[in-house]
């Protein structure tokens, strides 16, 4: 038993060897592109790597578990046979793509993934058309050595010893534990026991983006590429071309459609701040509704503080959340960029890491940005949109004791709402208008399935998590405004989605996205009451419209306060589209080809327009 333990062990750890050699490898090969960086940014990126690298491992170690749990019973040459061609396969597996990773990547700009192989499958004339006959025979010729040294190593580490095996007296016994420490494996290919799955954006730990791509395993990426890779591009063709694109044109914001207005920086006509450099601080309110809100035609006992906070600041009365889910929502307020009815665009780095984002803007005019969120960074690959989209820092679990993570979700909202006013507090202490402005997103987790909060004031779990959030919120703005920050801060309360109350909420229902937005802060010139239609991509606009930032890249975002934009909501859920306007709100069940829903004067009106606009996104999406 002991021989065949060591040999599944090994047949492990070499896994992880080659996997965590490749790492230096490919920098040193990229050398003039990772120049600036020093010894122990190399050492960071092989360690920062080893979770794709652990989770690779296991898969391709299952499989030879397997086989040596067979052995225990037989010793067969046919098994013999098996386990030599399963060696060979991967010699030749890792060394085609490890190589063909490198080749691309000059071009690509990214670690390979599933695209090159839809390209090369779809139209392999033109996917080589580019690429030389020498560089053509040059990579087989290294795929080829390096395909060959690998099955050496294997033979020598593994294969040699693996002859010698004989059938053991405790068959049973040996074959049990194999079976058990194959099934361990389980563990580092999952990611250990957090709610996250092991995904790319596990290894995303840096801003600097060519640092993030070291670190990735590209057979990893490839396989969780390949899992889920669609052809977005064929996807929700309701219209011709020509059509789509006319009505799509009467959707976007003149600052889209218009080049000159796009690189021009002006401040908006109506104005809502008393500065165009104030801090800015999200606070992203997990499954938050309108229907919790008094002021918004909803409850009036769960969210007290933001309807006593809606007299204080700017309310939006009619904005949608854009989806159902948190990756999605995400994106849609940090990015600008709709949420789709069947995919998130989040679990694909190679493009997430393409759209515009709200801390990129503001970085490029000088803010320093934070992230703030009390569970795991890693879940549905939201570190590496996080880092990609221009989050310097990310707080997360990681960084609180482990008594702390007392939450199913990890810490309670109310220790990261701590997180944060220690900082702004240390902040204070050398505070000056003049310094640098800030922008921070903080997002709450506690007001979530299973409603385990630590805080009784409503009977109702659902309703006191969510009173449990809004009095967290409370509680910190109350802190905030005795710091000096608060007179320069712009503070943006905007759910993720709805979630969870109205409990039997359908989703082909308008109330299924109704959410509150609210600006308040020290930089609110005064309190209003907005009642333009929109959705929580149109933040992006109206926000960097307000700062007299260009947004023309936020192709799907709108500024809610001009009135020269289209004004409409939009949202998305499996798998249905709606769009809501004053005089019609419509939703369309994709799936059925069918109206779900069409109220208001002008019946069908929207029809046309949200399948242009949905048309239009797949278009977009698959272009990244």
């Amino acid at each position: 038993m002991k021989a065949r333990v060591i040999n599944l062990i090994k047949t492990y750890f070499l896994f992880v060897c080659i996997f965590l050699l490749q790492k230096p490898l490919f920098m040193l090969f990229y050398c003039k592109l990772y120049a600036e960086t020093n010894p122990a940014d190399w050492f960071s990126v092989m360690y920062h790597g080893l979770p794709l690298d652990f989770s690779l491992a296991g898969y391709l170690t299952a499989l030879p578990g397997l086989l040596l749990v067979i052995s225990a019973w037989t010793t067969a040459s046919w098994l013999r046979q098996v386990r030599k061609g399963y060696f060979l396969l991967m010699a030749v597996l890792l060394s085609v793509i490890f190589v063909v990773d490198i080749g691309l990547y000059d071009y690509w700009g990214f670690r390979l993934d599933a695209t090159p192989l839809f390209y090369f499958f779809s139209s392999p004339k033109d996917a080589l058309a580019s690429v030389s006959i020498w560089m053509v025979l040059l990579g087989l010729l290294a795929m080829l050595f390096y395909a060959l040294l690998l099955y050496i190593l294997f033979a020598v580490v593994l294969l040699r010893g693996y002859r010698k095996l004989k059938v053991p007296y405790a068959r049973v016994t040996v074959s049990s534990v194999l079976l058990l420490l194959t099934g361990l494996l389980f563990i580092p290919i999952r990611g250990g026991f957090s709610e996250a799955t092991m995904n790319t954006g596990r290894v995303y730990y840096s801003s600097n983006l060519r640092l993030n791509h070291a670190a990735t395993n590209p057979a990893f990426n490839l396989m969780e590429s390949a899992l889920k890779q669609k052809d977005f591009a064929n996807q929700y063709r309701f219209l011709e071309a020509a059509e789509a694109d006319s009505l799509f044109s009467t959707l976007i914001d003149p600052a889209v459609a218009g080049a000159a207005v796009k690189d021009t920086l002006s401040l908006p006509v109506d104005t809502l701040l008393t500065t165009n450099r104030p801090n800015v601080l999200f606070v992203i309110l997990e499954s938050f509704s309108s229907h919790l809100m008094g002021e918004l035609g909803g409850l009036s006992n769960v969210a007290v503080n933001l309807d006593t906070l809606s007299w204080e600041g700017v309310l939006f009365t009619h904005l949608h959340a854009n989806s159902f889910r948190t990756d999605r929502g995400l994106v849609s307020v940090l990015s600008g960029y709709p949420a789709q009815p069947t995919n998130s665009i989040m679990k694909y780095p190679r493009k997430s890491q393409t759209l515009p984002s709200i801390a990129g803007k503001l970085k490029e005019v000088g803010y320093q940005t934070k992230y703030y969120y009390g569970g795991d960074a890693n879940f549905t690959n939201m570190r590496s949109y996080l880092r990609s989209s221009g989050f310097d820092e990310i707080v997360s679990e990681d960084d609180f004791p482990l008594a702390e993570r007392e939450s199913k979700w990890g810490v309670y909202d109310h220790r990261l709402f701590q997180y944060l006013l220690d900082d702004l507090k240390q902040e204070a202490e050398i505070y000056s208008p003049k310094d640098a402005p800030t922008y921070r997103v903080l997002q709450t987790s506690s007001s979530h399935e299973p409603f385990e909060v630590p805080y009784r004031r409503l009977k109702n779990d659902r309703l006191n998590a969510f009173s449990y959030t809004d009095n967290c919120l409370g509680d910190f703005i109350r802190a905030f405004k005795k710091l000096p920050q608060w007179d320069n801060t712009l503070i943006v309360l905007v759910p993720d989605h709805l979630g969870a109350y109205p409990e039997q909420v359908e989703n082909l229902t308008v109330e299924r996205y109704q959410i509150p937005m609210l600006f308040i802060g020290g930089a609110v010139k005064q309190p209003r009451r907005i009642p333009t239609y929109g959705s929580q991509h149109d933040l992006a606009a109206t926000l960097l419209a307000q700062l007299g930032i260009p947004h023309g890249e936020f192709t799907f975002s709108k500024d809610l306060l001009n009135p020269s934009a289209p004004h409409f909501a939009f949202f998305t859920v499996p798998d249905a589209f709606g769009l809501v306007t004053p005089d019609n709100a419509l939703i369309y069940d994709c799936k059925a080809g069918r109206i779900a829903l069409d109220e208001g004067v002008s019946p069908g009106r929207n029809l046309p327009l949200g399948q242009s606009y949905l048309q239009k996104l797949y278009d977009d999406l698959a272009g990244r």
